[in-house]
């Protein structure tokens, strides 16, 4: 639990992912992988050639009511990609606070339930703070795919977010793409300045250290 939150963490049982093959429960997931149902036997990944890009991932995807129209479109988008997605809600278009939505999200992202996140609202900008206050998650918010590619590259981003009332679905889906596709530049190399700097990321200093 991150300070000053209260507890959002579901269970991997309330953990729904959908993919081509079904909508199952799954563990937690550390590295992608393309045979993880080699290695676990109730993991049903769907098939390697649906996807655009690999690997298959277990993705996140959550809203606020203003957005709820690019969550399904994305959502359908992605699993016709091959990728198993779990919807976190909401489900209906009433009137929710998307604080709620965002520490949802970021807790399945940082335990490892899901590899990457998706968190949308009305301007992309109040769902991606309440991600960030979760110390291991990186929501960048972005508009464009360069924006999706740089936070990923350098800043090593698990989690980007996107306004529905700033982009359309198109644009959303590029995004989305890039994220996806798109490496760390510092993946293989511990040392180096990109890794510094989001070691620092998850370690603001105190009062007393500052």
């Amino acid at each position: 639990m991150y300070p000053g939150q209260a507890q959002h963490r579901p269970t991997v049982e309330a953990v729904k992912y959908k993919s081509r093959n079904s909508i199952r429960a799954l563990p937690k997931c550390t590295t992608p992988s393309r045979h993880a149902s080699d290695q676990e036997s109730d993991l049903r990944v769907a098939p390697e050639r649906t996807s655009d890009y690999v690997p298959t991932m277990r993705i996140a995807i959550a809203s606020d009511h203003a957005a709820l129209d690019m969550k399904a479109a994305l959502h359908e988008w992605l699993v016709e990609k091959g990728h198993e997605v779990a919807d976190l809600g909401p489900d209906g278009p009433e009137s929710v606070d998307y604080p709620d939505y965002g520490f949802k999200l970021a807790s399945v992202v940082a335990d490892g339930t899901a590899m990457r996140g998706i968190a949308l609202c009305g301007s992309g900008l109040g769902i991606s703070m309440a991600v960030n206050r979760n110390p291991k998650c990186r929501c960048a918010m972005v508009s464009e795919p360069t924006s999706a590619r740089l936070a990923r590259e350098h800043n090593d981003a698990n989690v980007i977010a996107m306004g529905a009332r700033l982009i359309g679905i198109e644009q959303a889906k590029a995004c989305v793409q890039t994220f996806l596709e798109t490496g760390y530049a510092d993946a293989d190399d511990p040392a180096g300045r990109h890794q510094r700097r989001v070691d620092k990321l998850a370690h603001p200093p105190t009062t007393e250290s500052a």
